[in-house]
């Protein structure tokens, strides 16, 4: 067997292990959703070390996963390697497809493209990628304190899933996970998995990323409103208004609760005009045609402003204590069942859909990114118990850099 002959059966021979899956999402305009980033923590990290990383709020990470605002020096606190958590961030539309272009990173001394890519980012972005983002032409040799664009992965997909409200959690698949397995944590079904990333079987593999529907209570804020398009996952909750505002989301049913938060921080007036209810009150008097409510409600965040709006209507029947998602301390180690994957969703109600969720806000400046290789998922537009035979996007992780490598080996030695 020739030199050619065994290199060649080499590169095949690792092809297989080299590909891994996404799901993208084709877009044509200059608009932009709330999305969630599945994250794995590659070792101790305070709240407000991640959110630097992800250039997000460490309070707004707190609510995404439902963790206690209140305990001491919150947005300080060690969170342990190998957690799992929800990374908010948001969905632009750039070089025709969805993707977060707004995370950039500072290179250290010990860095490597794929180290970043794998450990740092757990996997959410390839090395390749990353080098296309920022138009490395040698990947070893990055100079210590550059700042790469790491393009990483979501969806919008209007902000709907079978046509109610929902947010999309881009989650990496690890070693022994499966489809039913993912399906069962999230509280949805193979099928809709399938449907929303256009898989023709469910056959996953470690490194794969797949787009996880959660139903969410969406929001109808103004236009000039900062917190236009806010959409929060069921039993959930997305903190506002410069940390003055907490709205929650579920259990129960889909409609979006807001309140003053607890935290110590200069805010504006929160109380309802012509009305001495504050934010977050409301008041039911029951009638002979039923219940008069009254509530004073979150209108959103304009110009530094926050907008309360007083609304009444007649119910059937008066409401109950309101019930908000569970909160639990932000945990300080990590148990073998829950370390890869988030606890199942309360179960909802139907709800009304809401109508057309608006795009949150313009979209984050960035570099063109693009994922090689990959072909474009359709979403949840598949009608109710079909899948789809189009294969989910191929994301080539280090298949490039291989095909170089052997290209400069194969001129050596010929």
């Amino acid at each position: 067997m020739t030199i050619f002959s065994l290199l060649l059966l080499l590169l095949l021979s690792v092809l297989p292990f080299s590909l891994s899956k996404t799901t993208i999402e084709p877009c044509s305009v200059s608009d932009s959703c709330p999305a969630l980033l599945g994250y794995t923590l590659y070792t101790d990290l305070k709240v407000s070390e991640i959110a630097a990383l992800f250039r997000t709020d460490p309070y707004s990470i707190l609510a995404t996963n439902s963790f206690d605002l209140t305990v001491p020096d919150a947005g300080h606190r060690i969170l342990p390697a190998g957690l799992f958590i929800r990374v908010p961030t948001v969905c632009a539309c750039s070089d025709g497809i969805r993707k977060s272009v707004s995370t950039r990173y500072i290179t250290r001394p010990t860095d490597t493209l794929s180290s970043i890519a794998s450990n740092i980012f757990s996997s959410l972005a390839s090395a390749d990628q990353i080098r296309q983002a920022n138009a490395i032409t040698d990947p070893s040799a990055l100079d210590v304190g550059q700042t790469l664009v790491i393009p990483l992965p979501c969806v919008c997909f209007n902000s709907t899933d079978n046509f109610l409200p929902a947010v999309y959690l881009s989650y990496v698949i690890k070693d022994g996970e499966s489809v039913q397995k993912i399906a069962a944590s999230y509280s949805t079904t193979v099928t809709d998995i399938m449907n929303v990333n256009a898989m023709g079987n469910p056959t996953v593999h470690p490194g794969d990323i797949l787009a996880i529907p959660l139903p969410a209570c969406p929001s109808i804020f103004p236009k000039l409103a900062s917190d236009h398009g806010m959409l929060v996952a069921n039993s959930s909750y997305s903190i506002t208004a410069g940390n003055c505002v907490q709205c929650s989301c579920g259990p129960g049913n889909l409609n979006l609760y807001c309140t003053p938060t607890s935290m110590a921080v200069s805010c504006s007036n929160m109380q309802c005009p012509n009305s001495n209810q504050m934010l977050g009150n409301v008041t039911a008097k029951p009638t002979s045609a039923g219940c008069n409510i009254t509530s004073c409600n979150y209108g959103g965040f304009v110009n530094g402003t926050i907008v309360t709006t007083l609304s009444t209507s007649l119910q059937p029947r008066c409401p109950g204590v309101h019930q908000f998602p569970a909160v639990i301390e932000p945990p300080t180690e990590v148990l073998d069942e829950t370390s890869n994957s988030s606890p199942a969703p309360s179960p909802i109600s139907p709800a009304e859909p809401g109508g057309v969720i608006p795009a949150p806000r313009s979209p984050l400046p960035g570099k063109g990114l693009a994922f090689p290789g990959a072909t474009k998922a359709t979403g949840p537009a598949a009608p109710a118990g079909s899948t789809s035979g189009a294969p989910s996007s191929t994301r080539l992780d280090h298949l490039l850099v291989l095909i170089f490598n052997f290209c400069v080996l194969l001129k050596y030695l010929l």
